[in-house]
């Protein structure tokens, strides 16, 4: 697993509570997508697990490193949900709670690692309540998480909390360009658009998924001086619509940071003609309007089973036209 110059502090950090006897058996990692909170969670387990630990490194030789690098210990445990599913049910919880009160094959610590603990079932986070209250000895839980909200109360009160927050803007820019050399506007741009996450700006710059997002900004500016947003409907209407709506409403939000004098602090450094474009044509009332019916829209999109993508994005659209249609221009924001 590939390993990243920000998890050094943390990861410092964390081993030094647990090398001093002050390390929490369950953690709870709170870390935006990309920000490489795996990496830190198998690195943490390598040194619980190893049985010849050099100081805050794990030692890389001994059986147990051995069967880490080998990805088969028996003694630590990846949750994840089946393929093809979106959540984890109660059966698995109940599989690994029975092994870890077994004796630990190795004789040494038992590690699980949960990376989405949003994923868990209602019945399988109150199945995993009572081991987390007294798990068995030399046990530990690392759980991730995106959004801790969504974790029941009880589960998040009996972990130790930690945040994972994303590294320095300069820090994700000089890995960047290390990992993918090019013009740094859009580098910025796809730092900004994942809160400074560089893993899933790396993600964003692949060519393929940089053209994506490219057609969408391009049918939105021929799109607007013909009050056309029907048109947008082809770039939308896609799997991945969550991530291209996450797209949009940046635009619509950095409008409405121009339309302040906040140019600086626009996401989309590459795209400043069309942020302009959309602050000139709606006022900020306007836009926060849209850019709410928009998250709402996204919010269905993800949570309602069956819902009809294509006839929820048309009637967006037309109400955005409707709007456009009513608006006059906007005068610019003096300072």
């Amino acid at each position: 697993m590939n390993w990243y110059p920000w998890l050094n502090a943390p990861y410092r950090q964390l081993v030094g509570q647990y090398a001093t006897g002050r390390g929490h058996h369950a953690l709870l990692l709170h870390a935006a997508a990309g920000n490489g909170d795996d990496a830190l969670a198998y690195g943490l387990s390598r040194w619980l697990i190893c049985q010849r630990r050099n100081g805050e490194k794990s030692c890389g030789e001994c059986h147990s490193c051995r069967l880490m690098l080998a990805g088969n210990h028996p003694d630590y445990h990846v949750l994840a949900p089946e393929k093809g599913k979106s959540s984890l049910g109660i059966e698995p919880i109940r599989q690994v709670i029975e092994k870890l009160y077994s004796h630990a094959q190795q004789g040494g610590a038992k590690v699980i690692w949960l990376a989405q603990a949003e994923q868990l079932t209602e019945a399988a986070a109150n199945a995993l309540l009572k081991t987390l209250e007294e798990p068995p000895e030399k046990t530990y839980f690392l759980l991730g998480c995106r959004e801790p909200s969504r974790l029941l109360a009880t589960l998040r009160s009996r972990c130790l909390y930690w945040h994972l927050a994303s590294p320095d803007e300069q820090l994700g820019l000089q890995w960047l360009n290390r990992q993918t050399p090019g013009n740094p506007v859009d580098h910025l741009t796809a730092l900004r658009l994942h809160d400074g996450a560089p893993i899933a700006a790396e993600r964003l710059l692949q060519p393929e998924r940089w053209q994506q997002r490219n057609a969408l900004c391009a049918a939105l500016s021929a799109a607007l001086p013909q009050h056309d947003m029907l048109s947008l409907l082809p770039v939308l209407n896609h799997e991945e619509v969550a991530e291209r709506l996450h797209w949009l409403c940046a635009l619509l939000v950095d409008a409405m940071k121009w339309q302040q004098g906040a140019q600086g602090y626009a996401l989309n450094q590459d795209q400043q003609p069309l942020v302009h474009q959309l602050a000139s044509r709606l006022s900020s009332a306007s836009l926060q309007q849209i850019v709410q019916q928009w998250l709402t829209c996204r919010h269905r999109l993800l949570s309602v089973v069956g819902v009809n993508r294509e006839l929820l994005l048309t009637e967006q659209l037309l109400g955005w036209e409707q709007m456009l249609g009513a608006a006059g221009p906007v005068q610019p924001h003096s300072l």
